[in-house]
């Protein structure tokens, strides 16, 4: 095995983590719960190749096929497979999680020409919740619960409380930059309490290796320090990009995709223009930034 190839983890009895390094752009994590019997799976990938290599990681893992699926929010490297799965599958999410897969289509592959994503079917969920709910796979209580307006408009939290098990979503992005242009930075910030609440060991974040709690703090130090850029640079009249442009990451310099700081930027001053959260931004503008951001290049897929 190669550091870029996908691994599973086994943190509890019957709970696999499958992490796809680096955990960059549309290198997300997923995982799966079973009891031997039946199988939860947690998100699928973001192209028909990577669906099809975690479909075979589970079939690998000597468990069954997965019953359920869970989409932590409707982003197509979260949500591209779910084909692979489905109709075997029911496909569960939030309420704005399907809405907001349905009218985002094949967007990736408008954002990113060049990747091969495979047939990709758009694939929505055909359950969808409101404010939590649980399900059990034999002894294994599996808790859904949306933070509210966070990463998304659509966000689940995977919670097992007997393991002390959570995977975030993207709610935490371990040893990489937040993106908040889809969602709430205010918003994010009542996420991680929601997190902390939850007092779980083990935190499975939606792209980079396996953390703990700690990862709350950091991601609250950035999140933080993301609004005081903000209420500083509209002050002194900077545009998002200006700011961007300007601002001294310290210690976040070394996290990928740091050029998702003026994304963050757009959506704090949207908020500071009193803007509700999760409202829509000018995403071509951001993508523009962005690349400016990067030098002048294109981000890149990394699937």
């Amino acid at each position: 095995m190669t550091a870029e190839e996908p691994y599973l983890v086994q943190p509890a009895t019957g709970v696999y983590a499958y992490v796809q390094p680096d955990g960059g752009w549309c290198l997300n994590n997923a995982g799966f719960v079973t009891d031997g019997g039946r199988t939860l799976l947690i998100d699928t990938a973001a192209t028909q190749r990577r669906a099809l290599a975690l479909r075979e990681a589970v079939v690998g893992a000597g468990v069954p096929l997965p019953r359920t699926v869970v989409n932590t929010h409707h982003h197509g490297d979260h949500t591209y497979g779910n084909a692979v799965f489905a109709p075997e599958a029911l496909i569960l999410a939030h309420d704005n999680a399907r809405t907001e897969q349905i009218a985002a289509g094949h967007q990736l592959e408008l954002i990113w020409p060049a990747t091969d994503f495979g047939s990709v079917e758009i694939t929505a969920p055909d359950l969808t919740y409101s404010d939590r709910m649980t399900l059990h796979l034999g002894g294994t209580e599996v808790r859904v619960i949306h933070p509210g307006v966070a990463h998304t408009t659509g966000d689940s939290i995977v919670f097992l409380p007997r393991q002390g098990i959570v995977f975030t979503g993207d709610l935490v992005f371990a040893e990489g930059t937040p993106f908040l242009a889809m969602g709430s930075l205010a918003g994010s910030l009542r996420a991680l309490e929601l997190l902390r609440s939850l007092d779980a060991e083990t935190v499975v974040p939606g792209h980079g290796p396996l953390t703990d709690p700690s990862a709350y703090e950091a991601t609250e130090r950035y999140l933080r320090y993301v609004a005081e850029l903000a209420r500083e640079g509209r002050a002194k009249g900077l545009s998002p990009l200006e700011a961007a442009r300007q601002a001294d990451l310290g210690e976040f310099a070394a996290w990928r995709e740091s050029e998702r700081l003026v994304a963050n930027l757009h959506r704090a001053y949207a908020e500071l223009a009193g803007e509700p959260e999760g409202a829509p931004l000018n995403i071509l503008a951001v993508l523009q930034d962005m690349t400016v951001m990067n030098g002048g290049t294109p981000i890149l897929c990394h699937a």
